[in-house]
């Protein structure tokens, strides 16, 4: 089941990259981003209202602030950087690899902030995963044409926003059903989204189907599935693996990328594949070994 959670997780995450190549031609990035996340949160707010109301007992105006927060960072922040990037002309495997260097990041982090155990094996197949990272990285970069040198830095951003969102939680003490996280990450980002789009002037969604085709895609795949599986698989396997499985969409998304769009992909591409799925192997293989070992009671359940 782990496996079969973790390979949809890798695909619907991907495709968020793809569907917003879909949509960058159509509409500027707010606007996109308004009207995936408007109507979804008005959708999710009558199921709250109707269908899951029991999952919204017992928590305290402080839990659904930290849960607005959480989803400020890992929807807001991470994805206005990744539309921007791709807006601005970076690939969508450029753009997925640069964030690939978030396990680096968490894994470094997890000890000091979360207590959690991190094996000599696991930092092993996470340096291996940066290095299989880099290799495609430079191979895009190198491939681009006309894409200013900072557009580069812009994914950078949305993965220390999506770091912190994921310690955030990992911090918090009071268990969330994932059905009211998604409730409420998807409404802070609608209100976040629409006074961007509003202020910007950029609220209207234009007329052409490529525009709502990739809404529909963004929603479906990226948001119920990669969101909802980011948050399930985080719980049920801890940050290090989730932060693992991380390194394979940086490859998945550049053959995707190329297979749709005709984005580069060569042998230095492959190269950077093989090395990111021997990380997954090696700290995978390491799972029962790096397991949380408590020193405080961390919030990853």
């Amino acid at each position: 089941m782990n496996v079969l959670l973790s390979a949809a997780f890798v695909l619907c995450w991907s495709s968020g990259f793809i569907g917003a190549k879909l949509g960058a031609g159509s509409a500027d990035a707010v606007t996109i981003l308004m009207w995936r996340f408007l109507p979804l949160a008005l959708v999710l707010a009558v199921v709250a209202a109707t269908l899951t109301r029991g999952a919204w007992r017992g928590l305290t105006l402080r839990d659904l602030l930290r849960q607005a927060a959480v989803g400020a960072l890992s929807q807001s922040g991470y994805l206005l950087t990744v539309y921007y990037a791709i807006q601005l002309g970076v690939s969508s495997g450029t753009t997925a690899l640069i964030d690939g260097t978030q396990p680096l990041v968490a894994g470094a982090l997890a000890g000091p902030l979360l207590h959690q155990y991190v094996s000599a094996r696991q930092w092993l197949g996470l340096c291996l995963g940066v290095t299989g990272v880099a290799i495609v990285t430079l191979a895009d970069a190198g491939a681009a044409e006309g894409v200013v040198p900072w557009a580069y830095g812009i994914p950078f951003l949305g993965m220390l926003s999506l770091v912190a969102a994921t310690f955030l939680e990992g911090r918090s003490r009071t268990p969330v059903a994932p059905s009211v996280a998604m409730t409420v990450h998807c409404a802070t980002s609608a209100v976040v989204f629409t006074a961007l789009a509003a202020a910007s002037g950029a609220a209207l969604p234009p007329a052409e189907p490529s525009f709502w085709l990739a809404i529909s895609w963004l929603v479906v795949l990226a948001t119920f599935g990669g969101y909802g599986l980011y948050w399930l698989v985080l719980r049920r396997s801890g940050v290090t693996a989730v932060n693992t499985l991380m390194f394979l969409m940086a490859p998945v998304t550049a053959i995707w990328g190329a297979l749709m769009f005709g984005e580069p992909f060569g042998a230095q591409t492959a190269v950077g594949l093989a090395v990111g799925l021997a990380a997954v192997v090696i700290v995978r293989s390491d799972g029962a070994n790096g397991r949380t070992k408590e020193c405080s009671r961390a919030a990853v359940h």
